[in-house]
């Protein structure tokens, strides 16, 4: 069974410049070394620092994931939060790299997808935190019904003997490729129209694809930097506090003038937010949380 995304309406969005990414996600976990042992041994993160309570990971450069410890965090339920967050191998021996990686350390996936513009394995860390590992297709193969680049994307399923029969040795590399980076995140939201209001036409991501569930957006003609969908339903309220999952995710934005600009549309808007770390720290509609700061 397939599922298909066509190419979105053009209309609105498209104010970030092309250069922009997306950065860390910050998750709470209720064991930081049970969690930060599963990011080193199934998906090969090495540690960048420890400070109190949190933990940041990642292939060498940026942080990727910062762990931060609250013993006593409730398990996810049917509410706003992160759906998955996606780290981006190099290319796709690298992704089968990762695939022999889970295999040969045992970690159950949830799911292996073929989105046309990329190929993609999907799994839980230890406390339901979603993780893909994909890698893209190269773009000028990724798929548009009326010639911009809007994209079409689908799901289908992962040819996975396939994508083994491509790894570079019979044993997982003892750490990540250092060219991994954050690809996308994937938010549950409690309505798309005022995520797209927020994402879009506030922020400034442009809508590539879209069905009535869900909506996918970028900068730079990307296939996606951000999804957002409505598959806990319509209306779910906020992350409780206290609750495991997402505290907030990182936009990386591509120049110095880029927050200045942002901030324009944030105030315009009039949209509530907070100085932090040289950027914006924003609450979306459903109540995600996005720290939109300059790229280093």
């Amino acid at each position: 069974m397939s599922t298909r995304y066509p190419a979105a309406d053009p209309a609105g969005g498209a104010a970030l410049a092309d250069g922009t990414r997306t950065g860390a996600v910050h998750l709470t976990v209720t064991d930081r070394e049970r969690s930060a042992a599963f990011y080193r041994d199934a998906i090969g993160l090495r540690p960048h620092r420890d400070e109190e309570r949190a933990s940041a990971l990642g292939a060498g450069g940026e942080d990727l994931v910062v762990l931060h410890e609250n013993r006593s965090a409730q398990p996810p339920g049917r509410h706003a939060g992160l759906y998955h967050f996606a780290l981006l191998r190099p290319s796709r021996e690298q992704l089968a790299d990762a695939a022999l990686r889970v295999a040969t350390t045992r970690t159950p996936i949830s799911g292996a997808s073929d989105h046309g513009v990329s190929e993609a394995i999907y799994l839980p860390d230890p406390d339901g935190n979603g993780i893909e590992l994909y890698a893209d297709r190269r773009r000028d193969t990724w798929a548009s019904e009326d010639g911009s680049r809007r994209i079409v994307m689908y799901t289908e399923p992962l040819d996975l003997d396939g994508l083994l029969s491509v790894a570079p040795a019979s044993e997982p590399a003892s750490q990540a490729d250092d060219g991994l980076t954050m690809g996308h995140v994937h938010l549950h939201v409690a309505d798309v129209a005022q995520a797209l209001a927020f994402y879009r036409d506030v922020i400034g991501f442009e809508l590539m694809a879209s069905i009535p569930q869900a909506a996918f957006l970028s900068a730079g003609g990307y296939h996606h930097h951000l999804g957002a969908n409505t598959w806990r339903g319509e209306g779910v309220p906020p992350a409780p506090g206290g609750a495991v999952g997402l505290r907030h995710w990182t936009l990386l934005l591509d120049g110095p003038d880029e927050p200045a600009r942002m901030l324009e549309r944030v105030n315009a808007a009039g949209i509530s937010h907070e100085e932090r770390d040289g950027g914006l720290m924003l609450g979306d509609p459903s109540g995600n949380a996005v720290l939109a700061v300059p790229a280093a």
